[in-house]
């Protein structure tokens, strides 16, 4: 079975930096996308960023975009999310998730296109 494995997750100070990573047990490439998604307490799941595998397409988030940089190892089988600026906004459970299906241009930014989901990392932003 196919897992997905987050870890980089912690405390940090607003206007920090964290690099969150994202393990598979597999090739990412078998992957159709891979991405993250995010769920505050109280809110709904969040897609923050994801990559198309076979064209290297990346998505953002409004709230995140000029701040958070998603990128690939494709022979470490991981994929990373450098967050940059930090703010307290940004706390949530940052989850990795997957699909091994083809979809639409954009729609690995909805949680529910993916399929494969790890188990998350917590992200807490406070001073």
């Amino acid at each position: 079975q196919v897992q997905l494995v987050e870890s980089g997750g912690g405390l940090v100070q607003p206007g920090g930096s964290l690099r969150l990573s994202c393990a598979a047990s597999g090739s990412i490439l078998d992957y159709y996308a891979i991405g993250w998604f995010r769920q505050a307490p109280g809110k709904e799941r969040e897609g923050v960023s994801c990559i198309n595998s076979d064209d290297d397409s990346t998505y953002y988030a409004d709230s995140v975009k000029g701040r958070f940089t998603i990128s690939r190892d494709n022979a470490k089988n991981t994929i990373y999310l450098e967050m940059n600026s930090l703010k307290p906004e940004d706390t949530a459970v940052y989850y990795c998730a997957a699909t091994g299906f083809p979809i639409s241009a954009g729609s690995c930014m909805d949680p529910l296109y993916l399929e494969v989901k790890g188990q998350g990392t917590l992200v807490t932003v406070s001073s």
